[in-house]
């Protein structure tokens, strides 16, 4: 009998320790995470070429020269155009693949001045490839090259003396 309880005694250890040891122990895991993260291009645009409205005469009524984005002229009035060069605006647009942007052309007249007198010109009517507008803009491979043309208005010969004539002008390109 004594034996017998010996047994039980063991036996109820042995339950009691492998309750507490189960009780006791605790069982963990980890995992590792990954983390994301893209630089993109920044969105730059550049001028390429200037608006270049070419050499003429105003004649005796004075008038317009129309230039297209794609650097065609039309004369309006009595302006002789004369012999030289002349082309659009070209602005290069760089930045995140498809990204898309809009484009904002001067909305009022932007002045040019006379280089050595303070007579003026106009330049109104302000276009461009693509158009302006709210996304209108896209940069398939990540740029996009944008023409851009207008009215320049010319007065008299009086009213606009043989010289060179300069000025500036703002365009925005934004991200949308």
């Amino acid at each position: 009998m004594r034996l017998n309880i010996i047994k039980y005694c063991l036996y109820f250890l042995l339950i009691f320790l492998g309750e507490k040891s189960y009780s006791q122990s605790t069982y963990s895991t980890s995992a590792t995470g990954q983390i994301f993260a893209e630089v993109i291009p920044i969105f730059t645009a550049s001028e390429t070429a200037q608006l270049n409205f070419g050499r003429f005469s105003p004649g005796v009524q004075g008038g317009e020269i129309i230039l297209s984005p794609q650097s065609t002229i039309s004369v309006l009035g009595s302006v002789y155009k004369g012999v030289g060069l002349h082309n659009a605006a070209s602005f290069y647009v760089s930045g995140d693949v498809d990204a898309s942007y809009s484009i904002t052309l001067p909305s009022v007249p932007v002045i040019l001045t006379h280089t050595s007198s303070a007579k003026t010109m106009q330049i109104k009517d302000w276009v461009s490839v693509p158009t302006p507008g709210i996304g209108t803009g896209r940069l398939q491979n990540g740029f996009q090259v944008i023409y851009v043309g207008a009215t320049l208005k010319i007065g008299t010969l009086n009213e606009n003396p043989v010289g060179i004539y300069t000025g500036t002008y703002s365009i925005s390109f934004d991200f949308n």
